[in-house]
């Protein structure tokens, strides 16, 4: 048994395995999470990101983004407001498209736009895209996104849902060796139960939370 990254309940077993590494499955909140021992070290983590291209004069990768911003923007109301794209990446988009809609956006990543300050603050809206299977501590992360939205406002995720153990184990998702925290409904209704939020999911792979107190 392993202690759940995300909610710290001590009955996650192995879910699956493969030829790189174990997969557990949290009993309590569904998380589905990689074997600690096989996470990277920092270095060889962002020399993965380093590899990445996005950059927002991509009209792809702004069609993919949109999937976020337009059902998001639908659901905030009147701009100017003030928003937080947290996990940006070495090339941000998400930031600058938002802004382009007249809100006031700050954006955070710890490799790449590593200032603490904007975390220090409140938001009407933070988003994270393609970012929190990235995330090695997802309680303290889960943690700080939800501080960082004031009450009422709304969190904006990407990121593909997990499912069951047979689809997992076929699921390309999972080979990059920076993808740790898997996601599913379940975990993310488990999140709003217990957080306080209402859920929405977008497609297959957006989410859309509300602080409701």
């Amino acid at each position: 048994m392993q202690t759940c990254p995300l909610c710290h309940h001590q009955s996650a077993d192995v879910f699956v395995e493969d030829r790189l590494r174990a997969y557990f499955r949290c009993q309590a909140c569904a998380l589905i999470f990689a074997d600690p021992a096989a996470l990277l070290a920092p270095e060889d983590e962002k020399a993965v990101y380093d590899q990445h291209e996005n950059n927002p004069t991509d009209q792809g990768y702004r069609r993919f983004l949109n999937r976020l911003a337009e059902p998001l923007s639908e659901r905030l109301g009147p701009a100017p407001l003030d928003g937080l794209d947290f996990g940006c990446g070495p090339g941000p988009t998400l930031s600058v498209m938002l802004a382009e809609m007249g809100h006031r956006m700050a954006i955070y990543d710890p490799y790449f736009a590593d200032e603490p300050a904007v975390l220090e603050t409140t938001y009407d809206f933070v988003t994270c895209t393609e970012a929190i299977e990235h995330f090695y501590t997802p309680a303290r992360e889960w943690s700080r996104l939800l501080n960082m939205v004031k009450p009422g406002g709304w969190l904006g995720l990407m990121t593909k849902l997990a499912t069951d153990a047979e689809a997992f184990a076929r699921w390309h998702y999972k080979n990059d060796p920076t993808h740790v925290s898997f996601f599913s409904r379940e975990t993310f209704c488990f999140l709003a139960r217990r957080d306080g939020l209402s859920v929405e999911f977008v497609g297959n792979d957006v989410i859309l939370l509300r602080k409701t107190q």
